[in-house]
C-alpha cells in the first residue's frame, strides 16, 4: 500500500515520527514537507533527532497569509497526488500543511485519515479551528486521542471511521524522553536544577499579535518566583521587535533563548516546576510528563488536562497569569488520559483494515 503523508510543522513531525516508523514496515510512505515550517530550528533538526527520513517532496511553502500560504500547498499536494497516485493521504492535526493535504486528497477522491481528530476549542476565530473541523468532515479514517474527542465528532454527526486509539505524541514522549535525559545537556548550559524554573512558551497569533496581550504576558513572566526559560518562536521574536518590547526581556528572571530541538525541549519541560505556554503540544506533554502547566488562553481543546488539575486556563494578562500561578500544585491522582503509548501500532492496524475494504 501506499501513503501519501503530509506534515510542514514542528508538532506534526513529532506525531510522524512513531506512525512512520510502523507505517514502513510493511508499506510505502511517501512523505511531504509543506515547508509552513522552514526555520532549521523548527524543522530540519527535528527530522534528524526523530530520525525521520527525509522528505520525498519539498514544498517550499514558507510563510505568507492563511490564503496565499495555503494555495501554494494546495496546488503542490495536488501534484504530488496526481504523480504518486496513492491508496491513502494522511495527515495531521490542525495547521494549514493539515487542511491543504486534506483538500487536495478529497478533491481527487482520494480517501484521508486525519491523525489528532475530534479536538475543538469551539473558538472559530483561531485558524485552527477551522482547519480542524474542514480535516474531520473530509476524512475516512478519524484517529481520536481521547474520549472528548469522539464525543466532539459525534455531536457533528461524524462516526463512521472514528477510533479512539490514545495520543501519538505519548508515544513520542515514551520513546524520547529517557533519550533526552540522557543526550541533553540543556539545564546545565543555562544552569538550571530540576524543578527550580519554569519552562515557557508563546506563539499563537492571538497572543503574538497584540500588543497589549505580549506586554502583559512579558510582564507576568518578570514577576514569576523562579527562572523563567523562554525559548523564543520566530513570530514572537518578530511582533515584540515590532511593538518596541524588547526591554521586557531583559527582566532579571528571564532566561530567552532560541527555539529549542526536540530533546532539549523535552528534557527542560519534564525537568520544570511549571510550564506556561499557549501550544497545545506542551499541555499534552506537560501532562504527560506530570508537569503542572498554565495555558495563556481563553479555552483549550485538552479539556482533560483542566478537568484533572494538571492544567489551568489564564487570560493574557498579568494578573490573571500571577492569580493562576499562585493556585497551581501537583494534583495526587494522574490518570492515562492519553492511552498506553501504542497508537501507532493500533492506527496501522486500522489502516490496514479499511485499505482491504475499499
Amino acid at each position: 500500500m501506499k501513503i501519501v503523508t503530509v506534515v510542514g510543522a514542528r508538532p506534526q513531525f513529532v506525531k510522524a515520527a512513531p506512525l512512520s516508523k510502523a507505517l514502513r514496515k510493511h508499506h510505502r510512505e511517501i512523505l511531504v514537507h509543506t515547508g509552513q515550517h522552514y526555520d532549521p530550528l523548527l524543522s530540519e533538526v527535528f527530522f534528524e533527532e526523530l530520525e525521520l527520513p527525509k522528505p520525498d517532496y519539498h514544498l517550499g511553502a514558507g510563510s505568507g497569509s492563511h490564503g496565499v500560504q495555503t494555495a501554494k500547498m494546495l496546488e503542490g499536494i495536488e501534484a504530488v497526488l496526481l504523480g504518486e497516485k496513492p491508496t491513502l493521504a494522511l495527515v495531521y492535526g490542525d495547521t494549514n500543511s493539515t487542511l491543504a493535504g486534506a483538500l487536495a486528497a478529497a478533491k481527487l477522491s482520494i480517501p484521508i485519515v486525519h491523525v489528532e481528530a475530534g479536538l475543538r476549542s469551539f473558538n472559530r476565530q483561531m485558524p485552527e479551528e477551522i482547519n480542524r473541523i474542514m480535516a474531520d468532515h473530509l476524512s475516512s479514517l478519524l484517529f481520536c486521542p481521547t474520549d472528548e474527542a469522539v464525543t466532539n465528532l459525534k455531536r457533528e454527526g461524524i462516526e463512521r471511521g472514528v477510533h479512539k486509539v490514545g495520543d501519538i505524541m505519548y508515544d513520542a514522549v515514551l520513546t524520547y524522553f529517557p533519550v533526552a535525559q540522557e543526550k541533553s545537556r540543556v539545564l546545565e548550559r543555562l544552569g538550571l536544577s530540576p524543578r527550580a524554573y519554569c519552562a515557557a512558551t508563546i506563539h499563537r497569533k492571538e497572543n503574538t499579535d497584540s500588543p497589549k496581550a505580549m506586554e502583559q504576558i512579558l510582564k507576568a513572566l518578570a514577576q514569576l518566583d523562579l527562572p523563567v526559560v523562554l525559548p523564543l518562536h520566530p513570530r514572537a521574536r518578530h511582533f515584540i521587535q515590532q511593538w518596541g518590547l524588547e526591554p521586557l526581556l531583559h527582566a532579571p528572571n528571564l532566561k530567552v533563548t532560541e527555539p529549542l530541538p526536540y530533546l532539549d525541549m523535552l528534557n527542560l519541560t519534564g525537568s520544570a516546576a511549571v510550564v506556561l505556554t499557549d501550544s497545545g503540544g506542551l499541555q499534552k506533554e506537560a501532562y504527560m510528563l506530570k508537569v503542572p502547566c498554565l495555558t495563556i488562553r481563553g479555552e483549550t481543546e485538552w479539556v482533560e488536562t483542566v478537568k484533572h488539575g494538571w492544567n489551568r486556563l489564564a487570560a493574557a494578562d498579568d494578573r490573571s497569569i500571577l492569580e493562576a500561578y499562585a493556585s497551581i500544585g501537583v494534583p495526587d491522582r494522574h490518570p492515562p488520559i492519553f492511552g498506553d503509548g501504542r497508537s501507532a501500532d493500533s492506527m496501522c492496524e486500522h489502516i490496514e483494515t479499511f485499505a482491504e475494504s475499499l
